[in-house]
């Protein structure tokens, strides 16, 4: 059995990728690379540090989506200069309220309005390896939600690696701004049965599934549908989730 595979069966992959994603980020802060300078290519990465380019491309999609690297397309991932003490801007993650449900739901809006056009165009754009990407990344997300584990860190490399195959940077740098931290995990509670979560993760796996098969087969509408329908479910679990806590408050 290969490690991807192992890694898929196991769940392994979503932990594994945070461990070289600290790695790696701790090497760049400490200044083992320097800003401008380029990464090891992933199959350097994955033999060095005994992991599979999938579990690399997922700690890379970290490091971009803390603005640590850049990916330049056929040249490689590059270090950037480290981010300073910046004032937030209005559409910084450190402006959400992650206690108000509502704030979820509106960059969950955002974020409906731009990856659906995404979506459309990675169908259209995506090259064989950007394809081959997105599968990995979609059987990462599969693997954690079956196995139980946290899979914020492999959702939010699915959805960055279908704005790269848009190949328009500007999509990328958009989910790169707004980060992993709006991946919605609410609608997984304690106190819901098995059966109930069973059918959530069946939920959430079905939906990534239309998204990436309508990608692989090049079928744009198809894409940009099971896109809106994915995002629009996330929005649907979050109002009702809103409706339960308004209710206790009164």
């Amino acid at each position: 059995m290969s490690t991807t595979t192992k890694e898929r069966a196991g769940g392994g992959s979503v932990t594994l990728a945070a461990k070289l994603g600290d790695t790696l980020r701790q090497a760049i802060l400490a200044g083992q690379f320097a800003p401008g300078s380029k990464l090891p290519s992933e199959a350097q990465l994955g033999e060095t540090h005994g992991v599979s380019r999938t579990v690399v491309r997922e700690a890379i999609a970290a490091l971009r989506a803390d603005k640590l690297v850049e990916a330049r397309q056929g040249a490689g991932v590059f270090v950037l200069d480290p981010p300073g003490p910046l004032t937030p801007s209005p559409m910084s993650i450190e402006n959400i309220d992650h206690a108000r449900v509502s704030s979820v739901i509106e960059f969950l809006e955002l974020r409906t309005a731009v990856e659906v056009e995404a979506a459309g165009l990675a169908a259209v754009r995506r090259s064989p390896a950007q394809e081959e990407i997105i599968l990995d990344c979609h059987y990462a997300v599969q693997a954690g939600l079956e196995a139980g584990k946290p899979t914020s860190d492999a959702d939010f490399a699915l959805h960055l690696a279908i704005a790269e195959a848009t190949n328009n940077a500007r999509f990328r740098d958009f989910l790169s701004m707004i980060g992993k931290s709006v991946i919605p995990r609410a609608a997984l509670r304690n106190e819901e049965s098995e059966a109930d979560q069973a059918a959530y993760i069946k939920l959430i796996t079905d939906e990534h599934s239309a998204i990436v098969i309508a990608i692989s087969a090049g079928d744009e509408e198809a894409a940009r549908e099971a896109m809106r329908r994915h995002l629009r479910g996330s929005q649907a679990r979050y109002r009702a989730l809103l409706r339960e806590q308004r209710q206790f408050v009164r």
